[in-house]
């Protein structure tokens, strides 16, 4: 198990390859006993030297939610990472590429917060109350560490492989529509690559942003006003390379476009 200072070593490292936007060496196969406490120990020594640096917490992701991201990766259970300002893009941006180690895209639903919201007894009922609307969103998989390997401690060390994120499409109040139905079809270059419905996320995206708050108490935090949550991708990553124009098409929410040059 590593002490703090070893704690602190590894968010440097991780903050140096975000920087020079490179690859290290898996976590767990150079620090054997490494616990998921030990990786968002991790993770918040990582962030808080982002916000030094002075970026600004817009909100959180969640990941591995759903059973399609958790059989593509190996993964079991559930991980969080923060948001940052700089991660923040809109529909029709031209993303630069090499911002990122490697790129993947997933789709998702966005929770944007119009009161607090807190564990540990969260419920989706709680969720539904304390959103001001869902939004489409993409999300940028960027990891910091090598692929093949990885366990959920190497994932939540690197802030969740959290990359960046784009917002588009009809924000939607949470009872104007029924989430779980919310489909998207995932296009790259005008072919359709992925599909899915936001019900495969726990039942309902809702679900994971309860799931949040009920983890994030247990680290005494919790999740305020405004945030922006990243409710878990309904879909398989895509692999994005350079020149790649990217589109999600979720119906009666509209769309989301991007491109990486």
């Amino acid at each position: 198990m590593p002490d703090p200072s070893r704690i602190r070593e590894i968010a440097d490292e991780l903050f140096a390859a975000d920087r020079d936007r490179t690859t290290v060496p898996l976590l767990t196969a150079r620090n054997p006993g490494m616990t998921v406490e030990d990786a968002y120990a991790v993770q918040r020594e990582w962030a808080e030297r982002r916000r030094s640096a002075g970026a600004r917490l817009v909100g959180r992701k969640i990941g591995l939610t759903s059973k399609v991201m958790q059989v593509a990766t190996g993964i079991t259970e559930p991980d969080y990472g923060v948001i940052f300002d700089d991660m923040v893009f809109e529909s029709g941006s031209v993303i630069e590429f090499d911002r990122f180690s490697n790129v993947r895209i997933e789709v998702e639903l966005a929770f944007v917060l119009g009161t607090e919201l807190e564990g540990p007894d969260c419920t989706i009922f709680d969720v539904l109350r304390a959103t001001e609307y869902v939004v489409p969103a993409l999300e940028v998989l960027n990891s910091h560490i090598e692929l093949e390997g990885r366990t959920i401690v190497d994932t939540i060390s690197d802030n969740a492989a959290m990359g960046a994120m784009v917002i588009g499409g009809r924000p939607v109040k949470v009872d104007d529509v029924d989430l779980r139905w919310v489909g998207a079809l995932l296009s790259r270059n005008e072919t359709i690559e992925e599909s899915g419905v936001a019900g495969a996320v726990l039942g309902h995206p809702a679900m994971g942003v309860a799931w949040l708050a009920n983890k994030l108490a247990q680290h005494g935090q919790s999740l305020g006003a405004g945030e922006i949550i990243l409710a878990g991708s309904f879909t398989r990553p895509m692999w994005v390379e350079r020149g790649d124009t990217v589109h999600a098409d979720y119906h009666d929410l509209g769309s989301i476009t991007c491109r990486f040059a």
